[in-house]
């Protein structure tokens, strides 16, 4: 505990660097606020990331920008998005057995900083690119169109929303394990999609969905983690689940986005997921998966593409498994392709269920 208040207070000292002010609004308790998301693909260590791969709830001219300083983390700056809650997603884009972790995330000034490390299995930091997401949202959504997430900081709700208007709740389970309910989300079949990241400001850990059942009351989802190897281990996290709604939630009715869930990972394909609600696109195609090769997926989102977009991937299982994006998407002639999602056990790549989603601002 110690320790991890002594990397906050670090974290802190360097806002006061960026900005000068470490002045935390407080929240509008019992108020509604206004929605706000924004993503990045996060390609550079230093200055302006590609403006192709960033969009958010701001007023049209700034952008965003990163910092990173020697021996990292990376600093993710979301113009105007200061607030507090909501929650981060964050995907590595690597050829190697690496992924990507939020440390910590609050309002500098009138902006939102996201702070973010990668790790190489085994523990040791590297600085790659990632996919950054941070969404906050208030309001209700009609059936069937659904959107909940939560941050839990290892032992407690940090914070928590329900298009329904329910209360999510997280029950702890074995060392590294949490079953969540989002009452008021259900659905007769499996339905939808989920996402979910690490978030440890001390140590290196990833997070992943274990198990997921769909009820007629709510979505039933497992979280479990894992340090540096394979050993679960008890961290903060976040997870959002979305139905016919884009992972940006209820801030962007977007009419460019797709998810799938890759649940027969040794087919060769190409084959579309079923039941087909979980592999749902906005303009009504069809997305399909295919072998990339041993651990790698080809994903393809037709019909749906269009630039200033995002992807975030995140395994499915109960075993220390974990994936990232090979290298960046590509977007042309409405079409998206995710070439590839790979997956990883330990050092190795494996054959692996996941969950992968897009969203367009374009």
């Amino acid at each position: 505990m110690r320790r991890s208040r002594k990397v906050i207070t670090s974290i802190l000292c360097v806002l006061a660097v960026l900005t000068g002010d470490l002045t935390i609004p407080a929240a509008d308790a019992g108020t509604a606020v206004p929605n706000r998301w924004g993503f990045a693909l996060v390609n550079t260590q230093n200055g302006v990331p590609t403006l192709a791969r960033q969009a958010g709830s701001w007023t049209p001219g700034p952008v965003v920008t990163v910092l990173t300083p020697d021996g990292g983390p990376t600093y993710v700056r979301f113009p105007g998005l200061a607030t507090t809650g909501g929650v981060v997603h964050v995907t590595a884009v690597s050829p190697r057995p690496e992924w990507c972790q939020a440390l910590w995330w609050g309002p500098s000034g009138a902006d939102l900083l996201v702070t973010v490390r990668c790790h190489r299995y085994g523990g040791a930091p590297v600085t790659v690119p990632f996919t950054v997401l941070f969404e906050q949202s208030t309001g209700r959504l009609p059936a069937p169109k659904a959107f909940g997430y939560v941050h839990h900081d290892g032992t407690a709700v940090v914070s928590r929303f329900n298009s329904s208007g329910g209360a999510n709740t997280v029950t702890a389970g074995p060392t590294g394990t949490w079953d969540v309910f989002l009452p008021g989300l259900g659905s007769a079949r499996r339905a939808g999609g989920a996402q979910v990241t690490a978030v440890d400001p001390v140590r290196p850990a990833r997070c992943k969905i274990a198990a997921w059942t769909s009820t007629a009351a709510g979505q039933n989802i497992r979280v479990r983690c894992h340090d540096a190897t394979a050993t679960p281990v008890g961290t903060g996290w976040t997870l959002t689940y979305q139905r016919e709604r884009a992972i940006t939630g209820t801030a962007l009715p977007s009419r460019r986005f797709a998810y799938t869930f890759d649940n027969l990972p040794a087919d060769a394909g190409p084959y579309s997921p079923s039941p087909a609600r979980v592999n749902h696109n906005s303009r009504s195609a069809v997305n399909t998966l295919r072998s990339g090769g041993a651990g790698l997926r080809l994903v393809t989102f037709p019909q749906v593409g269009g630039l200033l977009d995002h992807v975030q991937v995140t395994a499915y299982g109960p075993g220390p498994e974990y994936c990232n994006l090979l290298t960046p998407w590509n977007t042309g002639a409405l079409a998206v392709t995710v070439r590839n999602v790979a997956c990883y056990n330990g050092l190795a790549r494996t054959a692996q269920a996941f969950l992968v989603t897009y969203a367009s601002a374009g």
